[in-house]
């Protein structure tokens, strides 16, 4: 047999395996993926793509109090230079970085239109502006000190730095958010004042627990407020994991319109939601009737964030209204908490508080650290320098004289007062007018300055006690200028205890008013004010005709049974009008095409219902057992082959009987058969051609009763019935006499 790889071309091959090929090429895609877009870093809360665009920002001196300078200069000059990827991803990306709703702190100060909490997406990068703003020039400083690595960028032209200095801990401050591979991470904002209490105090505990730093970081604190309710106990378990939740609240109160008229205003809303698709929701619940006891929503938001909800009576409990809106719109989140971040800016790991906080400690003691092995170096260039100076000064004449006579000055000068190679030069590059006395004084000064200076460096990198002093003093100077006290600092999301408002039925809220729900052949339902009599004229469609007529009211829930085996639940308050024809059932239950009506009743609490198939099998189903929750239905009657519900009748008896379309009559007690909530049920009569026909429960004693053709009421006693008595499955024997033809009972 001829080898495959004849026809190959000649030249170096390497043969591998299909699956380990795209293993290793997928492993490092999810690396790339995880490490460099997705995941931010512990110590500056940062993604590579907002580094970028603050460390280009800065390149352009876009500093606070500056100029505003084009947002398209600033993502071409991050594209060009650092981010090789989508101009639109860099803009959006600067652009929250600047919205105030999404981000606690903002670190970009943009100009013109970035957006808004309607959801409207901001302008185009040619029309808006942007600087940096204060919090984003305290992550940024010391990066002319070295204070962090630097790293090529994508073509090695320029560099950029691998982390920023990060003077607050930006990656709680400001939260993250983010979908890797195989992995996420969903952080809440918090407050600076909060952090930097619990860092201070990580600082002078170095071993405090997580539930200790919780009595100094409340919980999150996001930019548009809300109210958190959740429970204190799982708070903390969330914080100790690095995995939780926190059920947020938009903030309400009632306001008083005067004889007794009153409306709630909502001026917080959960997190990002956007307000235009919330009021949106809402006015959907009040036109399905989901809240019956909202009339109407109003947005009246100017500046401040101003929803009006208006009850539909005085009388209604407004605690009450606000439940059912939080359980039914975005008025209520839950804000998953999933603390996955690149510890050391290379290694996933879902951590703890106490973890985040140490990462940012640690690393603010490496840049305390490289930020003063540079200034001592600084200063003794500098000293250098300086000394040089002080021996011209003490040789003034004759260093000029040698400056004037020597072919080579600098060599002579080096050798005959001791002089380094740049002490040497900087005699020679020194102005005339620098020759003065005061100015032989000032060096001094600053000689003596130095040194002091360069004494209290070297005790700070020889004491690790001096340099968590010195960190925690710039804390300190971070609560001043961000904390609680300065504007925008002061914590925005409170903490409150779930309300104490029972949970109210829908039904309750509804108005409780006497209908007649009329339902056609085809399917067709509406509800007519009051209880029609029976013998009311009813329009119906050409072809149509009734099938149904239910004497109800508002308050009531109807169960809906098809052939397929689903029971449905409608609410009575939900139905149509009844000027029209209605409306099709099917717009408010996914009944299928091919299924039909098999009863529609009025649902009661705690009452049983005998369920049977044309099979010839059923059992007993609880009613509460099947209400339905959505439009779905729930399955009550498992069928199988070409087997269809046929009976669901209210038991209202202690005996069954069931007749076939062969005519035979069964009657047994109803103990025999199981009650269950879903099921094929047991065999109600055999057949030996057919399938069941009805099937009814009654009183024995009391007979079994059913109209003839003439309209009359024919009961049989139980002892004319002892002969069709037996045991359930049986076969059963011919109906007595003046059983109606149509083989039912009713």
């Amino acid at each position: 047999m001829a080898d495959p790889t004849d026809d190959l071309p000649s030249g170096d091959m390497t043969f591998e395996a299909l699956s380990t090929a795209l293993g290793e090429r997928y492993l490092t895609y999810a690396l790339s993926t995880i490490t460099h877009r997705a995941l931010p870093d512990a110590r500056d809360g940062l993604k590579p793509v907002h580094r970028r665009i603050l460390y280009a920002m800065r390149g352009l001196r876009l500093d606070p109090g500056t100029a505003f300078r084009k947002c398209a200069k600033i993502v071409g000059e991050v594209m060009g230079n650092y981010h090789p990827h989508g101009d639109q991803a860099i803009y959006d990306a600067l652009a929250r970085l600047a919205q105030d709703f999404n981000v606690r702190y903002p670190l970009v100060d943009g100009q013109g239109n970035f957006g808004n909490i309607d959801g409207d997406n901001p302008a185009a990068q040619r029309y808006t502006e942007a600087r940096l703003t204060s919090a984003a020039a305290a992550l940024m400083e010391g990066l002319a000190e070295d204070a962090v690595d630097f790293r090529d960028n994508y073509d090695g032209s320029e560099r950029e730095p691998v982390v920023l200095p990060a003077g607050f801990p930006n990656l709680l401050a400001n939260g993250s958010s983010g979908i890797a591979v195989g992995m996420a991470t969903n952080i809440p904002p918090h407050n600076i004042d909060e952090l930097c209490r619990a860092c201070l105090h990580l600082i002078r505990a170095p071993g405090a627990s997580d539930e200790k730093l919780l009595d100094f970081v409340q919980g999150p604190d996001f930019p548009t407020g809300g109210v958190i309710v959740e429970p204190r106990a799982n708070i903390k378990e969330a914080y100790r994991t690095g995995r939780g939740s926190f059920r947020l609240r938009a903030r309400w109160a009632v306001e008083d319109l005067g004889r007794g008229q009153w409306q709630v205003v909502v001026t917080e809303i959960p997190y990002q939601v956007q307000k235009g698709r919330l009021i949106e929701r809402i006015a959907e619940l009040i036109n399905a009737k989901k809240v019956p006891v909202l009339a109407d929503v109003r947005d009246e938001s100017a500046e401040d964030l101003r929803i009006v909800l208006e009850p539909r009576a005085r009388t209604v409990d407004a605690a009450v209204m606000m439940e059912m809106l939080f359980k039914a719109s975005d008025l209520e989140t839950r804000f998953a908490l999933n603390m996955n971040v690149l510890i050391d800016g290379r290694t996933p790991k879902v951590c703890s508080l106490r973890e985040v906080l140490r990462a940012f400690l640690d690393h603010r003691r490496d840049v305390l650290l490289r930020r003063s092995r540079f200034r001592l170096g600084k200063i003794e260039a500098r000293l250098e320098i300086l000394e040089g100076y002080l021996v011209a000064y003490l040789n003034l004449d004759r260093v000029i004289e040698i400056i004037r006579t020597e072919d080579e000055p600098k060599a002579v000068m080096m050798a005959e007062f001791h002089l380094t190679d740049t002490q040497a030069e900087a005699i020679l590059n020194m102005r005339l007018r620098s020759l003065r006395r005061l100015e032989e004084m000032e060096i001094r000064g600053e000689r003596d300055a130095l040194t002091a200076e360069r004494e209290a460096l070297i005790a700070l990198l020889g004491s690790e006690e001096a340099q968590w002093s010195r960190i925690a003093d710039e804390l300190r100077e971070v609560r001043k200028a961000f904390g609680r006290e300065a504007p925008g600092g002061a914590r925005r999301t409170e903490f409150e205890d779930m309300p104490a408002v029972e949970d109210v039925a829908y039904e309750a809220m509804i108005e409780r008013e006497p209908i007649t729900v009329v339902c056609s052949e085809m399917g067709w339902i509406r509800a007519m004010k009051g209880h029609l009599p029976d013998d009311a004229e009813l329009r119906f469609k050409d072809g149509d005709g009734p099938r149904f007529l239910i004497r109800a009211e508002t308050t009531d829930r109807l169960l809906l049974l098809s052939s397929n085996g689903r029971m449905f639940t409608l609410s009575c308050a939900n139905l149509p009008g009844g000027r029209g024809m209605g409306e099709p059932i099917r717009l408010m239950a996914d009944l299928p095409n091919e299924a039909r009506m098999v009863a529609l009743f009025i649902h009661r609490p705690g009452g049983r219902l005998l369920l049977a198939s044309d099979a010839g099998d059923g059992f007993i189903l609880p009613e509460d057992e099947a209400l339905a929750q959505t439009r779905g239905g729930r399955q009550v009657l498992n069928l199988r082959g070409e087997a269809r519900a046929k009976v669901c009748r209210p038991v209202r008896g202690d005996h069954v009987a069931v007749v076939g379309e062969n005519r035979k009559l069964l009657v047994f007690p109803a103990a025999e058969l199981d009650e269950m909530a879903r099921g094929k049920g047991t065999r109600l009569q055999r057949y030996k051609d057919g399938g069941l026909s009805d099937a009814i429960t009654f009183d024995l004693a009391g007979g079994l009763s059913w109209k003839d053709p003439a309209g009359r009421t024919r009961t049989v006693t139980a002892a004319d019935l002892a002969e069709w008595v037996g045991k359930r499955a049986d076969a059963g024997r011919m109906a007595p006499r003046g059983f109606p033809q149509n083989n039912r009972f009713e």
